[in-house]
């Protein structure tokens, strides 16, 4: 078992578990409910982690991973039917609903 990420905030571990298991990557979380030992133990060593079973599966859950992470840094995008800025994340412009073109 390797671990693949970790982070402070519960749905962005369960969206990267998410998105490793989508690509029949078999993984659990570690730490899931150890935020209220703070205190006892280290707030970072308190974060949830994914860990992936088979450490064979690592290299390939580490790059979808990355490539979660890189469209994160995306430039906003401008809109062509209203031209209003959207934020990358949005696939459909939030002020007319129409799609990204």
């Amino acid at each position: 078992m390797k671990l693949v990420y970790s982070n402070e905030s519960h749905f962005l571990v369960n969206n990267v578990k998410n998105l490793i298991e989508a690509q029949e990557i078999n993984t659990f979380i570690k730490n899931e409910f150890a935020q209220g030992a703070v205190g006892e133990i280290s707030a970072f060593d308190s974060w949830p982690e994914v860990w992936v079973i088979d450490d064979a599966d690592y290299d390939r859950a580490v790059e979808i991973v990355k490539s979660s992470q890189r469209s994160n840094n995306a430039a906003d995008w401008i809109c062509k039917n209203c031209s209003e800025k959207n934020d990358p994340s949005f696939e459909i412009c939030w002020n007319c609903q129409r799609e990204k073109i």
